[in-house]
């Protein structure tokens, strides 16, 4: 067989049991006698080839166009396995990918493909999905009255093992990359003002979790992460704070794996008020220490509850509400603390790059995107204090030039003294001139006087050396 393959007929017609085949004789009487099918060899893992052959099609075309496919997936080097479903395939990607992923994302990837792609996908053969599939997939989801959020979140699974199945060389291509997601419609989330957050922090003095709250909104940091943190990581001499861990629900248990990126893994500074608040945890861990005696069962963490115990982060967001709602303040999410001290540093001119290491981001890139409208409005307003700057330079640089003005005598005064001294020189050269020339003797006369004065002279003995 060729490596093109070939397309023909054949019935499941039988003689004394035995099944005719492509030698059945009405296959070239009647056209509409049993079904097409293809054969072609393709190569397999090890190496070597097999032939692959697939029926069931109704007319020649179909044949060859499956056929067709089959030669475009060996001549891009993509495996063939027609036989492998979208269902299997996802739960050996799931398999896989838990080795890769932090708990919680494995948790969301799990409850996506289990509840919501495989029995709506599953079926599929994964070489036969197409975009059509993934595009009704998306339509149903919304008809079920799922939100944008969610069914984006969907597809952003789906592609991901997609995108892995295209990199393992099963796929061609990514069938959800041009699936339109859902608009997601969200209002822009305001952080609180410096008067605002003063104000909740005052309020919040007096809570057990107020440190808490001063540590995140003071160092930029994830809930999860300062929930994390252990007293081995604080260095209140040095005022650094290492993130090594954070701590997250996965299927309603504490879960602390690693921070949410390599980038994230990092220390930051602590401010002296920081470091008071700290010193603040410390002072009353140890008094709840002492009060719970062996039964204390402290992992070292900076904030826990009054055993030692991680504290719950749907714990956290009630004390934040209900302090949020005493102090009279607008409801924001404890993340908008993260994104306030962001906001706070770049209207104090700190520069988007120390801003992005404080917030511990991957790239410089994803601050400027969060807060490039904040940038802006600070590269104005430094724009515009250069412009102040060189405006008063310059006023002063003229008031400087009058007074030299006026104390010095112009360029044309100068030259006109010049030219007076000048033609004063000059007529007394004349003067010179013109007595000499009334006289021309004049030289000779003089020499005379002069020997005749010499004569006169009485002559001085000499004095010998």
């Amino acid at each position: 067989m060729s490596g093109k393959g070939r397309v023909y007929r054949r019935c499941a017609c039988r003689v004394d049991g035995k099944q005719l085949g492509t030698a059945c004789p009405q296959l070239a009487s009647n056209a509409k006698h049993g079904v097409w099918y293809y054969a072609v060899d393709v190569p397999t893992v090890d190496g070597k080839r097999k032939t692959l052959r697939r029926g069931g099609h109704e007319t020649k075309r179909a044949a060859q166009k499956a056929l067709d496919d089959v030669l475009d997936r060996t001549r891009l080097r993509v495996k063939v396995n027609d036989r492998e479903t979208v269902a299997a395939y996802l739960t050996g990607w799931l398999t896989e990918k838990a080795l890769q992923r932090k708990a919680k994302t494995m948790d969301d990837y799990r409850r996506y493909v289990e509840q919501d792609i495989i029995p709506a996908l599953g079926p599929h053969r994964l070489e036969h999905l197409d975009h059509d599939h993934v595009r009704d997939f998306a339509e149903d989801l919304v008809e079920a009255g799922r939100g944008a959020v969610t069914v984006n979140r969907i597809l952003s699974c789906l592609s991901s093992a997609l995108t892995d199945a295209v990199k393992q060389r099963r796929l061609p291509h990514n069938v959800v990359e041009h699936v339109v997601r859902q608009p997601v419609d969200s209002e822009e989330r305001i952080p609180w003002s410096a008067g605002q957050l003063a104000a909740f922090l005052e309020g919040a003095s007096g809570d057990r979790l107020g440190t808490l709250f001063e540590v995140i909104a003071g160092c930029g940091l994830r809930r999860g992460e300062a929930l994390a943190v252990r007293w081995s990581d604080v260095d209140l001499d040095g005022r650094r704070m290492y993130i090594r861990r954070t701590l997250s629900v996965v299927g309603g248990r504490l879960v602390i794996s690693e921070p949410k990126t390599m980038a994230s893994a990092d220390w930051v500074g602590l401010s002296r008020r920081v470091v008071e608040a700290l010193k603040l945890q410390a002072a009353r861990q140890a008094v709840e220490r002492a009060e719970w005696g062996d039964e204390y069962e402290g992992d070292d963490l900076v904030f826990a509850k009054e055993n030692g115990e991680p504290l719950r982060p749907e714990t956290v967001l009630n004390r934040f509400r209900a302090i949020t709602t005493a102090a009279d303040l607008p409801k924001i999410r404890i993340h908008d603390l993260r994104h306030g001290a962001a906001t706070l540093l770049i209207a104090a001119g700190v520069p988007l790059a120390i801003v992005s290491k404080m917030l511990r981001h991957s790239k410089i890139g994803i601050t400027s995107d969060l807060y490039g409208h904040l940038t802006h409005e600070v590269a104005t307003e430094a724009a515009d204090a250069m412009g102040d700057a060189l405006d008063a330079a310059a006023a002063e640089r003229r008031a400087e030039q009058a007074v030299q003005d006026a104390t010095t005598p112009r360029p044309h005064d100068l030259e006109q003294g010049s030219r007076v001294c000048a033609g004063d020189r000059e007529k007394a050269g004349q003067t010179v001139r013109r007595r000499r020339d009334l006289n021309p003797r004049s030289r000779e006369g003089l020499l005379f006087s002069r020997q005749v004065h010499s004569a006169a002279l009485p002559r001085l003995p000499r004095v010998s050396a």
